[in-house]
């Protein structure tokens, strides 16, 4: 392959409207690169999600550098690689294959994404306890996340029960104490916590609505979301217009899809005009 020409993309559903092809051939073109970044829509192609592995073995065949995974592949993607970075495989997620000496190894940047935006768009809020919602590809990265930026305490809700408690399982595990546990009452849990995580797909312009009762968020409440698109989910206003302190998902969007950029090319993007490049593409699309 060229040294300079890199083809890489992304795996989904419902992913017209992502701003990571702007965001990654941008950077690229900053650092000299001849870049291109594709989506490879699942509901754009009419295809359901067990296509996955003639996914990848299309683009491996198209010479790409890599690809990014999201919603709804970021677990069953695991079956079809090589090797899993460490991150990846603790966390039994993937959002980044990157195609390497006919190796697919998969990684996750996500956790990543998730603790800078954090660190960077809500400092100094209360973290004695937080409520997480959401226990799959994302759930779990960003649960990750929120013990290492310093949560103490973190309840997880999933619908599907099972998931919850194995990732609380696997969090007191890792973290070597009593840090998570599955709740069935998001909204008790709520009543003692300081704020809420959102990593489910509603709130998305294909899943419209609010994942909770409205009633449940109170002023005191911080509230991070981690869908970005759009990038002020009814959650996000509506939290706002409680007078909660919010953070939008377009953060992680951003330090997930620099590191994702490192992985394919070896290079280092600069994270902070990324971020201009980012809060341009949504004004715009606004």
């Amino acid at each position: 392959m060229d040294n300079n020409k890199y083809l890489v993309g992304l795996i989904g559903a419902d992913i017209q409207m992502s701003k990571s092809p702007a965001l990654h051939e941008a950077e690229g073109r900053h650092l000299g690169l001849d870049y291109k970044y594709e989506l490879v829509d699942l509901a754009a192609r009419g295809l359901p999600p067990s296509a996955l592995p003639d996914l990848l073995d299309e683009l491996e065949s198209r010479s790409f550098a890599g690809t990014n995974i999201t919603h709804p592949c970021k677990q069953t993607v695991l079956a079809h690689l090589t090797r899993l970075s460490e991150d990846a495989e603790m966390l039994g997620a993937v959002n980044t294959v990157v195609f390497q000496n006919g190796e697919r190894v998969g990684h996750n940047t996500d956790w990543y994404g998730f603790y800078k935006n954090f660190e960077r768009g809500l400092p100094g809020v209360a973290k004695t306890h937080a409520v997480l919602l959401g226990a799959g590809g994302a759930g779990v990265a960003v649960a990750h996340a929120a013990v290492k930026v310093g949560i103490e305490n973190l309840s997880i809700f999933d619908q599907d029960e099972r998931r919850a408690s194995t990732l609380a399982e696997q969090l007191n595990e890792r973290f070597s104490g009593e840090v998570a546990r599955p709740v069935k009452d998001v909204g008790a849990a709520l009543a003692t916590a300081d704020g809420l995580i959102h990593a489910t797909p509603t709130g998305m312009r294909s899943h419209p609505g609010l994942p909770i009762d409205p009633d449940w968020i109170e002023r005191h409440h911080w509230v991070a979301d981690i869908v970005y698109m759009p990038l002020v989910t009814e959650l996000l206003a509506l939290a706002t217009q409680k007078g909660c302190r919010t953070l939008p998902g377009g953060g992680m969007t951003v330090f997930q899809a620099a590191a994702a950029f490192e992985l394919f090319t070896g290079l280092s993007p600069d994270t902070e005009r990324m971020s201009r490049h980012f809060d341009d593409l949504c004004r715009v699309a606004a």
